[in-house]
């Protein structure tokens, strides 16, 4: 990579969306922590349009998300539909999801298995377009893995039918989520339509941030597994690329002193115990304890850390949200302190 990282020209930075990691106080702690946009897990439309509760729970928004950015998948090109309508007066955008690896989507021939079904595919988008007053994007992977890719015609197909923006994940379907993602053949899309492509797959901090923008020249990157967790990363990205000039929020909470002072692993706890206690407030303000997601992400902030194994074991004796909520916190704080000794 040639050239001072900081010269690069700043671009949005998006939270992918992640079943059982995206829910509604994760999006907001990562707005406040420098997303510029972020989007729900990817939801059903068979169950949106079958009105199956659990599902309108992941579609819950809040007036500092705007845009509210709900994605929904499904291979019933009439159920995706009517879910676009749903959505109307809802969404500001609607993010149809064509990139999907796991096999509870695929199976039902949704996600990325319609990558190996293109005219389905673009038809379902068309028809989505039609139904819809908001914009729609799209989020696709490279292909199936089986044969040559065609991620460039399909978006270009897609463009052609009135898809707004378009995020690509460097990876195929049968890649999952293994190998290094292919940031070239992102390139090839780029160069491949007019509209706003998004790069993913990969990103986890400034210096791979600048070479995937380097070598794309994509309209935005998105971060998903680098943000479980850690939800600070957007900050910190643009922090090291000279985006951002105002401090990072935590250290509005966070003394000086103590900031100062820190060995980088202290900083860690810092951030982390910042971290969670903010989402357990912005849980509170919003949609409540919702045990899977507490219980996904009691595990992510804590990992990696000295003792966290040790500390999750005793975390699970009581798995009521409140007693959890209330473990992670002593752990994070007392695990602090007792580097201070």
């Amino acid at each position: 990579m040639g050239g001072d990282v900081r010269m690069l020209t700043k671009v949005p930075l998006y939270l992918a969306p992640m079943s059982g990691v995206t829910d509604l106080p994760f999006r907001l702690l990562a707005r406040e922590c420098g997303a510029d946009f972020t989007i729900t897990e990817f939801t059903s439309s068979a169950a949106i349009s079958r009105d199956v509760a659990d599902s309108w729970v992941r579609l819950e928004s809040d007036d500092r998300e705007k845009p509210f950015i709900p994605q929904i998948f499904g291979g019933v090109k009439d159920e995706m539909v009517e879910t676009v309508q749903l959505l109307q007066g809802k969404a500001d955008i609607i993010d149809l999801n064509f990139g999907c690896p796991a096999t509870k989507v695929t199976r039902t021939c949704a996600g990325a298995a319609l990558m190996g079904m293109p005219d389905d595919l673009v038809e379902m988008a068309e028809a989505c377009v039609n139904a819809s007053e908001v914009p729609i994007s799209a989020k696709l992977r490279l292909g199936t893995g089986k044969g040559a890719n065609n991620v460039v015609e399909i978006c270009q197909r897609l463009e052609g039918v009135g898809v707004t923006q378009l995020c690509v994940h460097g990876r195929t379907l049968k890649q999952g989520y293994s190998g290094e993602a292919n940031w070239q053949e992102i390139a090839e899309v780029v160069r491949g339509v007019s509209i706003p492509v998004i790069a993913n797959g990969d990103i986890i901090n400034a210096k791979n941030a600048a070479q995937c923008l380097e070598i794309t020249g994509a309209a935005g990157l998105m971060i998903g597994r680098g943000a479980i967790g850690r939800p600070m990363i957007f900050n910190q990205i643009k922090q090291d690329l000279d985006w951002v000039e105002s401090p990072p929020p935590w250290q509005k909470d966070i003394s000086s002193n103590i900031w100062d002072c820190a060995e980088q692993i202290e900083r860690d706890f810092l951030v982390r115990s910042w971290a969670w206690d903010r989402y357990i407030e912005l849980c509170k303000e919003t949609v409540g304890f919702q045990a899977k997601w507490l219980m996904r992400h009691a595990v992510s902030f804590t990992k990696g850390l000295p003792g966290a194994r040790e500390a999750r074991k005793a975390m699970m004796s009581d798995r009521s949200p409140e007693a959890l909520a209330a473990s992670v916190h002593k752990y994070l704080q007392n695990e602090y302190k007792s580097l201070l000794k």
